[in-house]
């Protein structure tokens, strides 16, 4: 499985905000909210500022949703195209961060709901194929992470998001609720009930 922490670089490919030479320190110095004003000023160029700061971050709750590498870089990709398309509906640049989070993780629950996904999910289940080749250490952990994996797709869209913020991405439940705009005991409601279906499910997987 690959890492999440990988960032591909495709996400700078677009000539809207390619990273070029755009190196300036008093850009890179500016505020969410600065950055923001500059391009709805017509400094359209100065997206690429945003895209450096979140491309990373948004990337990494893509794969953790939906698992696939090219699906992840899609999401984000589409992620990045509403952003500067829909820049002037930000209500609250200083948090454009969050923004372009929520437009993100609407995409991947939006991913996850859709038939083609569901397909995808029993292809992938039963293409499985484990190196035997590799050490036996490195298999388990492998063997593990793929079963992790596979529950993960398990579980409901809404679980699985406030899983993983709650426990892969370390976000506090004051986080959570900022970003996803339901309310704490709801979230923690959906934790909860996320990691009792973990739980169970891993039991299966072990007894297999």
């Amino acid at each position: 499985m690959p890492d999440a922490n990988v960032t591909p670089s495709r996400f700078c490919s677009s000539n809207v905000w390619s990273p070029g030479n755009f190196t300036s320190m008093s850009a890179e110095e500016l505020s969410d909210a600065e950055v923001v004003r500059e391009i709805l000023g017509g400094q359209r160029e100065m997206y690429r500022v945003l895209v450096r700061r979140y491309q990373d971050v948004l990337y990494r709750h893509a794969y953790r949703m939906v698992g696939q590498p090219d699906d992840a870089e899609d999401i984000v990709q589409k992620t990045l195209v509403n952003g500067f398309q829909k820049l002037n509906r930000c209500r609250d640049p200083e948090r454009v961060g969050g923004w372009l989070f929520r437009i993100a993780a609407n995409l991947c629950k939006d991913f996850l709901k859709s038939p083609r996904r569901a397909d995808l999910s029993i292809e992938g289940a039963s293409a499985t194929v484990v190196d035997r080749s590799r050490p036996d250490a490195d298999l388990e952990r492998e063997e593990l992470k793929d079963r992790v994996q596979q529950a993960l797709e398990r579980l409901s869209p809404e679980q699985r998001e406030a899983f993983v913020l709650k426990h892969l991405e370390g976000r506090s439940y004051g986080e959570m609720t900022a970003l996803l705009g339901a309310s704490k005991s709801a979230l923690k409601m959906r934790v909860l009930r996320a990691r009792e279906e973990l739980q169970t499910l891993l039991k299966v997987y072990h007894e297999q």
